[in-house]
């Protein structure tokens, strides 16, 4: 006697609760991801304690001439009783800053890793030279008598992060040959993420009749960017470093650039035409900040960023992972409960989890290896109990390991990750296609009892 199957034992309502178990297994995939998103934000929170106990991002802009003026204020006061009027004056005391007519800047930066618990970030030592000159300073566009210009007060000025132990050791500026020493300014009231260093007056020196040569050291503890200002009429900059992987980043990018596995060398010229402010300001030090350049020393390709993801192809892996088997199922005619199926997307899900634990204390290339060869290796020997031989559990654990091989390819690979992945997708679904050709989806055969 004969009997048709029922609507459970169809293929149709098979791959329904496959479908259904792949969106189900979402869940404990989403936790992963939550937990990659907690230990990058905490690795973050690490690596910020660890800058800022080092030395910030460093922005060097200077040196800046400032020489105080005074200017006047009158106002009408009108005698309530006389009636007369008269004038009252009050003087003000401002200042003019002025830019080097030449800027030449030599930096030297030294990068190394600095480690806690897992978490590693990259500092550096940065030595600065620089040399110029200043013009004698003119007023005439700002109409200032010589009278009111205050020439025996006139210092120099830098700008710098306002993180001032980033600094190390004293700062020095030899103007004309002699010698001035920085020191912090307070500035009431300030909301600039800047802070100003500024030297006593300068009296020995005739700045408004002669060209003032100055030259000067700085030396940083900075971590992860150095910016500079190119505030010199003509500014010359050389940045030369032995870390390997540099972003320029800024307003400007190195008209020259040498990088190799052992460092990197690059050079900027930026003309005064290059930038939207002049070599005088009146009353105000103006923000050039944002029209700085520089580079950044990160480390570019996050081991957390590997991890992110790696784990976005998680539901092609378990998708692709069931569509075997339940090929398998269709043609061998072997029966694969769907609790298995449970036991081996978990399986599925517990490789991110081993990726991750595993790559905080080694790198993400062996991290993979070891969670993908301990994952192929336990679902290659659950399937031998479930298919019962060993031909197809070898085809599962080679199709496994050719597609974690492919997703590794992807995740290193940036500009061409799209297109690989576009292919390779499209070369699995045509696989899947023809070998699926030959199914029997109307389920007409016969069941005898």
């Amino acid at each position: 006697m004969t009997t048709n199957q029922s609507f459970f034992q169809s293929n149709t309502a098979k791959i329904i609760m496959v479908g259904l178990l792949t969106l189900v297994l979402l869940i404990p995939l989403q936790y992963v991801k939550s937990l990659i998103s907690e230990r990058a934000h905490r690795q973050e929170g690490v690596i910020n304690e660890i800058n800022n106990q080092w030395g910030s991002d460093i922005y060097f802009c200077g040196p800046i001439l400032k020489v105080p003026y005074t200017t006047y204020t009158e106002t009408k006061v009108t005698d309530e009783k006389t009636k007369k009027v008269s004038i009252s004056r009050t003087v003000h005391t401002k200042y003019a800053y002025f830019f080097p007519e030449k800027l030449n800047i030599d930096s030297n930066v030294e990068t190394k890793p600095l480690h806690r618990n897992n978490y590693e970030t990259t500092v550096f030592n940065s030595e600065m030279n620089l040399k110029g000159n200043f013009i004698q300073p003119d007023f005439t566009d700002a109409e200032i008598a010589e009278k009111d210009i205050q020439w025996e007060k006139a210092t120099v000025v830098i700008r710098t992060n306002n993180n001032l132990k980033s600094i190390d050791g004293a700062i020095n500026i030899k103007l004309n040959n002699k010698e001035y020493s920085f020191e912090p300014v307070y500035e009431e009231n300030s909301r600039s993420l800047l802070t100003s260093l500024e030297t006593k007056a300068i009296k020995s020196i005739d700045i408004a009749k002669s060209i003032t040569e100055f030259n000067m050291n700085i030396s940083y503890k900075g971590s992860e960017e150095l910016s500079i200002a190119p505030i010199g009429k003509v500014t010359q900059a050389t940045v030369s470093s032995n870390w390997h992987t540099p972003s320029f980043g800024g307003n400007f990018i190195p008209g020259d650039k040498k990088i190799t596995d052992k460092g990197f060398t690059a050079s900027w010229n930026i003309s005064q035409l290059n930038r939207p402010f002049t070599q005088q300001s009146f009353g105000v030090l103006p923000t050039v900040r944002k029209y700085s350049f520089g580079v950044k020393f990160l480390i570019p390709v996050d081991e957390y960023q590997q991890n992110e993801r790696a784990t976005k192809y998680g539901f092609l892996v378990i998708g692709l992972t069931f569509l075997i088997f339940f090929l398998i199922q269709s043609f061998s005619k072997i029966n694969i409960h769907i609790f298995q199926y449970t036991m081996i997307g978990l399986a599925l899900i517990m490789f991110y989890t081993l990726l991750i634990s595993i790559t905080e204390h080694s790198s993400f290339q062996l991290a993979y290896i070891i969670a993908g060869v301990s994952v192929v290796v336990m679902i290659g020997l659950y399937s031998i109990s479930i298919l019962k031989g060993i031909k197809f559990p070898l085809f599962i654990a080679i199709s496994l390991s050719a597609l974690y091989t492919f997703i590794y390819v992807i995740i290193q690979l940036e500009n061409y990750a799209l297109l690989v992945g576009s292919i390779g997708l499209f070369l699995i679904l045509g696989a899947v296609m023809f070998v699926s050709r030959k199914i029997d989806w109307n389920n007409t055969h016969k069941i005898n009892s």
